[in-house]
C-alpha cells in the first residue's frame, strides 16, 4: 500500500514527483485526483518552467463539466472552492459560469459570485437566469451573517441591572456566581446556578442620520462592491438610519432605489471602465441634508483617473460642515488594504478617516455615531 504522505507530495509536483513513491503506481483514487488537478494546473507555464508540474503529453478528454464533477466527488469542500476559485479567477475558465449545463449543478460560493459579476455581459438571458441562483444564494449567506454583526451595533450597550430578556449574550456572570457562590459543591468542584442574572440594554434614541455608500465599481474593487450592496441592504430600515447606495467609475450611478434587494442591485452593477473620484465624491456631497448628521463612506483604492486636488477640496468641505467622512481602501471581510497611500494620506490630512474596515466594524462604526 502507498503511503499517504508520498502520494500527496506527488500529487503536489504532478509527474516529476513520481520519484516519491519509488517508481510505484498511484491508486485508482489518487490518480483520479491528480488528473482532475493536473486539468487545470498544467496550464500553468511558471509551473512547468519550474518543473513543478507538467501536464500529460496528450490531450485532456476531461470537459469543464466532468471536471467540476470529478473534484466534487475526490475532493472536501475547501478544496473544491479553492479549485474553482483558481479556475475562474487565476485560468480565466469563463464557462465555468457562462456554460448553463454547469451553472445547474455548480455549488454557488464566493469566487463564482465575484466570477458571475465580472462575465454577466457575456451571458444570454437562459444564462443569466441561472447565475442569478449563485448571487441570491451568496449574499443571502453573507446577509445572515452581517445582519447579526449589524444587529449586535445597534442593540444598545449593556448596562448593571437586571434585565428580564434572558439571552445568553446578556448573561451577567460574575453577578450570577457572586449571587450562588453559597451553592458552592466541593465534591464535584461546581456552583449549583439557581438564580442566573442578566444585563438589561439601553435602547439609544435615535436620530436621523445618512449614510451614503459611494462605491468604486472597478474591476479590483468587486469584493468591495459585493460587501457596500449586502451592508447597505443590512442598514437598510434601520431606525435612525437613511441608506444611499451610489456606484461610480468614470461616471455615477444612484443605485439607492435598489439598497433593500442586493441581488438586484449587483446583477445591475457594470464592473470596470476608468475611476473619477472626484465625481463621485462631489455627488455624494450633493446628497447630504444635515451636514452634522451625515456620515460619507468613500469605498476605493483611491487611484484616482479625475482630479485628485478637487476630490481633496470636496472631502475637506464636507469634514468643514460637520459631515463623517470614511476613505475605506477595502470593505471585505479580510479587510486587506490595497490603494495609493499618497491619496490617502491627502485625504486624511483633510480630515477623512482613511483605513480599512469589515462590514461589522463600519455597522459598529455607523450605530456609535447614531446613537449619540
Amino acid at each position: 500500500m502507498t503511503d499517504p504522505t508520498l502520494e500527496r507530495w506527488r500529487l503536489l509536483l504532478g509527474e516529476p514527483g513520481g520519484a516519491c513513491l519509488g517508481g510505484a503506481p498511484l491508486g485508482a483514487r489518487a490518480a483520479a485526483r491528480d488528473a482532475a488537478v493536473d486539468w487545470l494546473y498544467g496550464r500553468d507555464e511558471d509551473l512547468r518552467r519550474r518543473g513543478v508540474r507538467q501536464a500529460g503529453s496528450g490531450p485532456s478528454a476531461l470537459t469543464t463539466f466532468d471536471w467540476l464533477d470529478d473534484i466534487a466527488r475526490l475532493f472536501p469542500k475547501e478544496t473544491v472552492e479553492r479549485l474553482q476559485r483558481d479556475a475562474v479567477e487565476r485560468y480565466e475558465i469563463h464557462d465555468v459560469v457562462t456554460d448553463p449545463a454547469v451553472l445547474a449543478r455548480i455549488e454557488p460560493n464566493a469566487a463564482l459570485l465575484k466570477a458571475v459579476l465580472r462575465t454577466k455581459h457575456l451571458m444570454n438571458p437562459q444564462v443569466l437566469r441561472l447565475a442569478r441562483r449563485i448571487v441570491e444564494q451568496v449574499v443571502r449567506e453573507l446577509m445572515d451573517k452581517l445582519a447579526t454583526d449589524v444587529r449586535t451595533a445597534f442593540t444598545g450597550t449593556k448596562v448593571r441591572r437586571s434585565g428580564r430578556l434572558r439571552l445568553a449574550r446578556n448573561f451577567d456572570v460574575v453577578r450570577t456566581l457572586r449571587a450562588n457562590l453559597g451553592r458552592y459543591q466541593p465534591d464535584t468542584g461546581k456552583v449549583v446556578i439557581e438564580t442566573p442574572y442578566f444585563f438589561s440594554r439601553t435602547r439609544r434614541h435615535l436620530e436621523q442620520w445618512q449614510v451614503i455608500l459611494l462605491v468604486d465599481q472597478s474591476g479590483s474593487m468587486v469584493e468591495s462592491v459585493i460587501h457596500s450592496a449586502v451592508t447597505a441592504a443590512c442598514l437598510w430600515g434601520l431606525p435612525g438610519v437613511r441608506t444611499h447606495l451610489v456606484a461610480f467609475d468614470t461616471e455615477v450611478v444612484d443605485l439607492t432605489a435598489d439598497v433593500d434587494d442586493p441581488v438586484e442591485l449587483l446583477m445591475k452593477v457594470q464592473l470596470g471602465g476608468g475611476t473619477d473620484i472626484a465625481r463621485a465624491a462631489a455627488y455624494g456631497a450633493g446628497l447630504v441634508d444635515q451636514p452634522r448628521r451625515a456620515i460619507v463612506v468613500l469605498i476605493s483604492d483611491f487611484y484616482e483617473g479625475g482630479d485628485p486636488g478637487r476630490l481633496v477640496r470636496v472631502v475637506r468641505e464636507l469634514v468643514g460642515q460637520g459631515s463623517k467622512v470614511l476613505g475605506l481602501a477595502a470593505l471585505d471581510e479580510q479587510a486587506n488594504p490595497a490603494f495609493d497611500r499618497k491619496l490617502g494620506q491627502r485625504l486624511a490630512d483633510a480630515g477623512a478617516y482613511v483605513g480599512a474596515m469589515t462590514p461589522g466594524e463600519l455597522a459598529s462604526f455607523v450605530a456609535e455615531h447614531v446613537g449619540r
